[in-house]
């Protein structure tokens, strides 16, 4: 099951999902995205889960079957975990698509599907960096410091920690930049899978000191201890950071107006 979370009451771009990117709503971009995404995969879902009716008709205006949950919910995964439980059947695994990254790489939901289907409990996309899109992450957190996380994984994969600050520190990094053409900074891709029995053991733990601080809630399956598993996946055409502010939008027109739209049409 993919959930897509949509809630109302974003701090810092308040009914976000109805925003207008382009002349489309950031939901409508996503559920595209979804869509596609998903293809002809046997057995999947797609659903929208939110606290709002308007957001829930936007959804089903686009064909996309809605949730609806407690405006009271915290995290996007606490709202997926309660979509899926009010399936007659709840499904093995349940994909989170964060609703505030439409522009999410090729091929990365099906990479997630296939660790889960592999035996991992959390698994997460992540892209290497090259240094040019190192400095361009540098430069648009001058502007926007809690837009884009940054990752470090160990390498098997397993994620050592996020950050909303870019991590890895590099020392000697103009020997570093001579020698090899990708940076050692993963960015991390706002998706994530888990089995249920991971969902329902992370949302039935308190929130942990260091999410609370980040404003991640993945850090907390870290300080509870379960393992999460990390994908590389190709960068997308566009930057692949989430739409939190208005500054964000304007970014990714601007990079429709010189690209072309990568959004697929609705039916």
């Amino acid at each position: 099951m993919v959930v897509i979370p949509a809630r109302a009451g974003s701090s810092r771009l308040p009914r976000k999902p109805l925003h207008l990117i382009a002349g489309r709503t950031l939901l409508h971009r996503t559920i595209a995205m979804a869509r596609a995404a998903i293809g002809d995969l046997a057995d999947a879902e797609l659903v929208v889960a939110t606290d709002d009716r308007e957001i829930a008709d936007h959804a089903l205006a686009a064909g996309c079957d809605a949730a609806m949950t407690d405006s009271g919910i915290a995290t996007g995964s606490g709202r997926a975990l309660v979509a899926a439980l009010q399936r007659p059947v709840p499904p093995r695994f349940v994909v989170n698509l964060q609703g505030d990254s439409p522009f999410q790489p090729k091929g990365a939901l099906r990479s997630v599907i296939g660790a889960l289907q592999s035996g991992a409990q959390v698994v997460t996309p992540v892209i290497a960096l090259d240094w040019a899109a190192l400095d361009a992450l540098r430069d648009h957190k001058i502007r926007s410091p809690f837009s884009g996380t940054t990752c470090a994984r160990a390498a098997d994969g397993r994620a050592l920690w996020f950050s909303k600050t870019i991590i890895p520190a590099i020392r000697g990094e103009e020997a570093l930049r001579a020698s090899e053409p990708t940076s050692p900074v993963w960015r991390h891709v706002g998706l994530y899978g888990y089995t249920l029995e991971a969902l329902t053991r992370f949302e039935n733990a308190p929130p942990t000191a260091l999410e609370t601080i980040e404003g991640l809630e993945q850090l907390r399956l870290l300080e509870l201890g379960i393992p999460v598993m990390t994908v590389p996946v190709e960068p997308p055409l566009f930057d692949s950071s989430g739409i939190d502010t208005l500054a964000d939008i304007d970014r990714v027109e601007a990079l429709i107006a010189i690209h072309g739209d990568p959004t697929p049409a609705l039916p």
